[in-house]
């Protein structure tokens, strides 16, 4: 994509973010009285918590099964609303790589079993909770270590 035509589709290819490329301005379409799904916690306003999850040492990260169970689990544990549940599975015995599309934003999981490792993305807005999906892909994986990194998006 070049930077005419991430000019016609709203991003400011000039823009001087300290940790961004590029900055989209967005447009906000107004009708009527529309609910702000913001986030005020600890005196912060933002748009959501976005979790960063390294799982090592795990079990079960080439099983779609397990996979999408300790998904489904996790949304609802945080209090958040399934949209759509998409896994895809590499070769036999390789990773899976999924993506839980939530009302409050996504997670996203990609294993590499040979590695006992899984990455996983975790964003959410509203009153969901991504903090309450960490012990759920602790237990469903037995990741003996977790690293976590926590990122405010949209943080005003």
């Amino acid at each position: 994509m070049t930077r005419h035509s991430l000019a016609q589709i709203g991003v400011n290819t000039e823009a001087k973010a300290p940790h961004a490329r590029a900055e989209v301005e967005v447009q906000a379409v107004a009708s009527g009285a529309q609910a702000d799904h913001f986030v005020e916690r600890d005196g912060l306003r933002h748009a959501g918590t976005h979790l960063i999850i390294d799982l090592w040492d795990g079990e079960h990260l080439d099983d779609a099964g397990v996979i999408e169970a300790a998904l489904r689990s996790a949304v609802h544990t945080a209090g958040a609303t399934l949209v759509h549940l998409h896994l895809h599975e590499f070769t036999a015995g390789g990773g899976v790589s999924g993506m839980a599309m939530l009302a409050e934003s996504h997670i996203s999981i990609h294993t590499w079993p040979e590695r006992g490792y899984a990455a996983v993305d975790v964003f959410m807005c509203g009153s969901a909770d991504p903090y309450r999906v960490v012990p759920i892909l602790r237990r469903a994986f037995k990741a003996r270590r977790v690293a976590i990194s926590a990122l405010l998006r949209g943080l005003v």
